[in-house]
């Protein structure tokens, strides 16, 4: 008797598709930072937050999860926030807003999180994100977009009144320090799960 086996998604599929081509989104984003072409870096990282957000809900909808996709989504989603950062770090020591310590608290979220959801899951645990980890990464795309929106401002439009001026930049530094304690507390909030996780593994 045949045996049927059961048939699986391709792996380069759709939702796989739309991540790597964030990740090009990002490259070029770099790119128009070191440039200092504010407002298509404002269209292409929103187009790059389209593209995080639809090809979750195809891989969802159409039942095309996958290895790859669950592995190469946040890597690539770190790559874009960690970059978008790290390229704009001599701005804003210039500027005040963004300074060395302040970077390296979001990388270094990033890279320890990711080696340690990494060892987790190889070992058969369930590491993924939660309500915390999403809140973290919605302020740092906010804080993103309140940068770049800032930077046009003060730089592409010099007559720019005061008041808007004090705003955009209250909207900037708000949206940054409330990101960096995200960034943290979801770090720590990780590190206290995966100690609960390891401690009942060597309990059983």
């Amino acid at each position: 008797m045949a045996t049927v086996t059961p048939s699986r998604p391709p792996v380069f599929n759709l939702p796989n598709q739309l991540t790597a081509a964030r990740l090009i989104l990002g490259l070029v984003l770099f790119v128009l930072i070191s440039a200092g072409y504010w407002i298509a870096c404002i269209v292409v990282f929103a187009l790059a937050a389209l593209t995080d957000w639809l090809d979750g809900y195809l891989a969802r909808k159409q039942g095309l999860t996958s290895t790859l996709g669950r592995n190469l989504d946040p890597l690539v989603d770190k790559v874009l926030i960690c970059g978008a950062y790290i390229f704009l770090l001599p701005l804003g020591t210039a500027g005040g807003w963004l300074v060395p310590w302040m970077v390296t608290v979001i990388v270094a979220r990033e890279l320890i999180i990711t080696s340690l959801r990494s060892f987790l899951e190889n070992r058969g645990a369930t590491f993924g994100a939660d309500w915390l980890g999403k809140v973290k990464m919605g302020l740092q795309c906010a804080a993103l977009f309140a940068i770049f929106v800032f930077l046009h401002l003060d730089l592409d439009t010099p007559d720019t009144s005061q008041n808007a001026h004090w705003f955009f930049g209250t909207v900037r530094d708000g949206l940054v320090w409330a990101m960096l304690a995200a960034t943290a507390l979801s770090g720590l909030q990780y590190l206290w799960r995966a100690a609960l996780l390891l401690k009942t593994d060597v309990d059983t």
